[in-house]
């Protein structure tokens, strides 16, 4: 059996292994625990220890020896709530440290198309008045495809976020497509503006996809390059129709 799920619940591999066996053994002592799971005296006694801690094993006593039992694998969700409720507790104080600390301008780079997807994913939910994008063309479009993109927009549009956009001509029919949705706006450049690239810019965010054999993308978080970034989709969006 995969124990490593109970790792990433926050045991170590020790507490997992003797949960396990405890489980398969069911009331036991100390000394067939040994055996089972093959690990040093002092470690069981103190994974033990640490497992009765934290509410997933208990015993009984039978003269002077101890019995121990796992508590029923339904009981790992008491355990999480309490990590979670724990986690609830000290959230406020992360947030204003992370308030405090001083902002660092931060470039990100994803590579291929599980990259790009998760760079447009960031965008469209990165917290922005608006949403403006300039570049692209058929083969950004191929890329991915038609529906993505189209899925890529409604979920944008389902957060709220309004969006401006320059086409180019060669992708006139899923610029049109867009113009049709709530909260959209699409204008066009001629089709000599085709790119391979693909710049949005959404608050503080701007991410730029490339589009070639090897796909990757870089997303810059920096005010004051969104804001250059902004600029100059100003002046596309203005030369657009």
């Amino acid at each position: 059996m995969d124990i490593t799920v109970l790792e990433d619940m926050g045991l170590t591999v020790a507490e997992a292994k003797v949960y396990v066996s405890l489980l398969k053994l069911g009331s036991s002592n100390a000394t067939p625990l040994l055996e089972e799971t093959n690990l040093q005296s002092s470690v069981v006694f103190r994974v033990l220890h640490s497992l009765i801690t934290k509410g997933l094993v208990n015993y009984n006593l039978e003269g002077r020896r101890k019995n121990y039992q796992a508590t029923t694998p339904e009981h790992f969700f008491e355990y999480l709530d309490e990590k979670k409720k724990r986690f609830e507790d000290i959230l406020p104080e992360l947030r204003r440290q992370q308030k405090q600390a001083p902002r660092k301008e931060q470039v990100t780079v994803y590579k291929g198309i599980r990259g790009i997807k998760e760079v447009y994913a960031i965008m469209r939910n990165t917290k922005g008045k608006e949403y403006n994008s300039f570049g692209g063309g058929k083969p950004c479009e191929d890329l991915l495809g038609p529906e993505w993109w189209k899925n890529h927009h409604r979920q944008r549009i389902a957060r709220k976020l309004p969006a401006r956009q320059v086409f180019d001509e060669t992708v006139r029919k899923a610029g049109e497509w867009n113009n049709t949705q709530r909260i959209s706006k699409v204008r066009f450049l001629p089709r000599q503006y085709q790119q391979l690239q693909e710049t949005v810019i959404v608050g503080d965010k701007v991410s730029i996809g490339v589009f070639t054999e090897s796909p990757y993308a870089f997303i810059i978080e920096d005010k004051i390059v969104a804001e250059g970034y902004r600029k100059h989709f100003e002046i596309m969006w203005k030369a657009a129709k």
